[in-house]
């Protein structure tokens, strides 16, 4: 039986159905639970949440005085209890960069967080519930409509060893972005961040000394690793909550417009509009990204590079949709310019591609640091004159832009 109870009532023992709210204001990223641990409790209890639902089927019931009748409660149906008409929803008003990037480490801790658990999950033989994952794209989505900079310049901190979590993460966040300029809102938007978020999970049913093997892979070995959209499509159908379109995106990701991508090989207009997002989001943040097999391309060499595939590879639309969403220098291109200045981009302008917001830190002229300056290119006769490898400058961009 699910009934909603005050937090001061909550004791150990009971099964948490739902934490209602934002998932920001609590630190429990998964909604439903049985709450075992007193150090659980004691953050509930702390942690500004009035009310809670809880499942008495699953868990204790509350004590109640024998004076005093029971709160009715909710008719278990084995289904979440009756919602309440969703808040008109309002519009949400751009913010400047910095004052997003807070929210933006949290929603990206959370994310990969809540990715792990899921996949571990998985990896476990539980059950799947993504009914948090709806709830993660939500922030995203809210996150990346205030201003989308903030959680774009994250999708390339991972380490090797996490890349599996926030490879998934990077490309929810991507496609979310990729949607908006595509024209999505509501529930195609959410859909979007949903498969991008699940697109990998079949990577879950790989061993991990195959997935994560520092050399060359046996052909068995890459036969096995290609497995992985097929395993991962045979996980998610078992759940009555997955949509379509993330069976379609965890499937097809690995497809390409000409046919020969895997594993069905199909093409053209039959690779749907998700899956043709996901194929080009997918590809962007791995080679991106290091591995445990090879080094990152930096972000304006990964954009420059897929553009020579495109004509066999994506889909020429949503290519270059995707490149006006990050841009042709994304954020944490290292970039020289006519001044002899070099600037990291940390936001995209909305006048041009060409034409990016850099932070200015050092001169190539005196071979020194200078004081730092923000500077719009599409307001200022400095321009950019080519890309700089940061290697090579021994320089910390993550550092540099201010999002560690």
């Amino acid at each position: 039986m699910i009934k909603k109870i005050k937090t001061d009532d909550v004791r150990l023992g009971m099964y948490i159905h739902e934490i209602r709210g934002n998932w920001l204001e609590h630190p429990f990223w998964r909604k439903s639970f049985k709450l075992n641990a007193q150090k659980d409790l004691n953050t509930l209890i702390k942690c500004g949440v009035d009310e809670v639902w809880i499942d008495t089927s699953k868990g204790l019931d509350v004590i109640m005085p024998e004076t005093d009748q029971p709160e009715i409660p909710i008719p278990s149906t084995q289904e979440a209890p009756v919602e309440t008409p969703a808040p008109v929803r309002k519009s949400i008003a751009p913010v400047a960069i910095e004052q997003e990037l807070t929210s933006a480490k949290e929603i990206h801790h959370k994310a990969k967080e809540a990715v792990i658990a899921m996949f571990n999950d998985v990896r476990m033989g539980k059950a799947l519930d993504i009914s948090e994952a709806e709830s993660l794209v939500d922030e995203i989505s809210q996150s990346i409509e205030r201003n989308s900079n903030a959680l774009l310049s994250l999708v390339r901190l991972k380490t090797v060893d996490e890349y599996t979590y926030l490879h998934s993460v990077a490309v929810c966040m991507l496609m979310v972005a990729l949607g908006k300029q595509l024209g999505f809102s509501g529930e195609q938007l959410r859909q979007a961040g949903v498969a991008g978020l699940l697109h990998d999970i079949g990577k879950m049913a790989i061993p991990n000394e195959v997935l994560n093997k520092p050399g060359k892979l046996t052909d068995d070995e890459f036969m096995v690793v290609r497995s992985h959209p097929q395993r991962g499509w045979e996980i998610l159908k078992s759940c009555y909550q997955v949509k379509e379109s993330t069976l379609d995106v965890c499937l097809h990701h690995h497809e390409r417009v000409d046919g020969r991508g895997y594993p069905e090989k199909i093409s053209g207009d039959a690779l749907s509009l998700f899956a043709r997002m996901g194929a080009v989001c997918d590809v962007y943040d791995a080679i991106s990204s290091a591995r445990c097999y090879k080094k990152a391309w930096e972000p304006a060499e990964a954009i420059h590079k897929m553009a020579t595939w495109k004509d066999g590879h994506f889909d020429e639309t949503v290519f270059y949709a995707f490149v006006k969403t990050i841009g042709i220098y994304p954020n944490g291109t290292l970039v020289k310019l006519k001044s002899g200045r070099l600037g990291v981009v940390i936001e995209q302008s909305k006048k041009s591609l060409t034409t990016p917001i850099v932070k200015v830190f050092f001169s190539t002229r005196t071979d020194m640091h200078i004081p730092v300056e923000i500077l719009d290119l599409s307001e200022v006769t400095d321009s950019i004159e080519h890309i700089e490898d940061p290697k090579h400058w021994h320089f910390d961009i993550s550092a540099i832009q201010g999002i560690l």
